[in-house]
């Protein structure tokens, strides 16, 4: 099969064949249609990423056809029109990943791939109202996304939602969600075109963050809100308790712009401000981010699509984030 095999670190993807995958007895072959990028994929193979192990085929999103299944699979998942959930070994636990837990890509071969292979339980239908394409956009910056929105934030109706930082894979699924959810949102970015989009996509307004004051211009037309999702950390992140109304919950993934600063604890104990760390998702989140799609007909931004013979060209598209507005996909067949 053709796959995309990075070498090493800052060495560039490359095309070749390699053997189809052999499967144990409760795996399944997908020949995948389409693939989609993360930032950790980019970290990968910047070298910045834990268990670093070479030749590798990164890659954790992804969607196909069940090609072929074990000995203890049914065999009526043959056929099927999936996508993948990229993580194995979640465990028994909503609230947190077990210790075994491992994602596609890293350290198991991933989706840059005309083939891959995963345990039955990592199959879903893919959804009806999606192409293959839109669907492989979905698997980490979605499910990722709507935990942090609902499982962690307890966003509802009519909440006033925040959404750091909007643009990213994730950032834009939120927005997606939260609107989808008929919440009152509202964005931060550093691109003032990217603020309009996201209007146009149903947010009620936004400021860039590159302003001075930003929080209190951001206060003085917005409020104060209820569930605020940010993915970058950094100095950033300090005024996120002022905007927080009372019993409002922060819910954080990523460090892109640096390390949790110091914070001013007084607001945050005394209007009663919850902060969440969150990764990911459970099976669960992505069981109901699927359902949540198709009840809402939500489709996700595509910001490019590459062939898989351009998969170096793709992750290229990531070095910088200027421009940007949802995820980067390849099509593989």
């Amino acid at each position: 099969m053709k796959a995309a095999v990075l070498y090493g670190i800052n060495e560039a993807l490359t095309i070749e064949d390699v053997a189809i995958p052999e499967l144990a007895d409760d795996e399944v072959l997908v020949k995948l249609k389409a693939a989609s990028l993360n930032k950790r994929d980019w970290w990968i193979q910047k070298g910045q990423y834990a268990g670093l192990k070479f030749p590798i085929i990164i890659g954790s999103d992804g969607a196909g056809v069940v090609e072929a299944t074990g000995k203890n699979v049914d065999e009526n998942l043959k056929g099927k029109k999936a996508i993948i959930y990229f993580m194995k070994n979640w465990g028994n636990n909503e609230r947190f990943q077990s210790q075994d837990a491992i994602m596609l890509g890293l350290p198991e071969n991933g989706c840059l791939a005309e083939f891959v292979k995963v345990k039955a339980d990592q199959i879903f239908s893919k959804p009806a109202n999606l192409s293959f394409e839109e669907t492989a956009a979905l698997p980490v910056a979605g499910v990722t996304a709507y935990r942090a929105l609902f499982t962690k934030g307890e966003c509802k109706q009519g909440d006033k939602v925040l959404i750091s930082g909007v643009g990213g894979g994730a950032g834009s699924f939120a927005l997606q969600f939260a609107v989808a959810a008929e919440a009152e949102v509202w964005i931060t970015s550093s691109s003032d075109e990217k603020i309009s989009k996201a209007v146009a996509a149903g947010a009620k307004g936004g400021v860039n963050y590159r302003m001075e004051n930003w929080d209190k211009k951001l206060s003085d037309e917005a409020g104060y809100f209820d569930v605020i999702i940010d993915s970058a950390l950094g100095d950033g992140f300090a005024n996120l308790a002022g905007l927080a109304a009372r019993g409002g919950r922060i819910v954080f993934f990523g460090g892109t712009a640096g390390n949790l600063p110091p914070l001013n604890g007084r607001p945050i104990f005394w209007k009663q401000i919850s902060i969440l760390g969150t990764t990911g998702g459970s099976p669960s989140d992505f069981k109901n981010m699927l359902a949540f799609i198709e009840e809402k007909n939500i489709h996700p931004f595509i910001d490019a699509v590459f062939s898989l013979d351009d998969a170096e060209k793709a992750i290229r598209t990531m070095d910088s984030s200027a421009g940007k507005f949802g995820k980067v996909v390849l099509s593989i067949s």
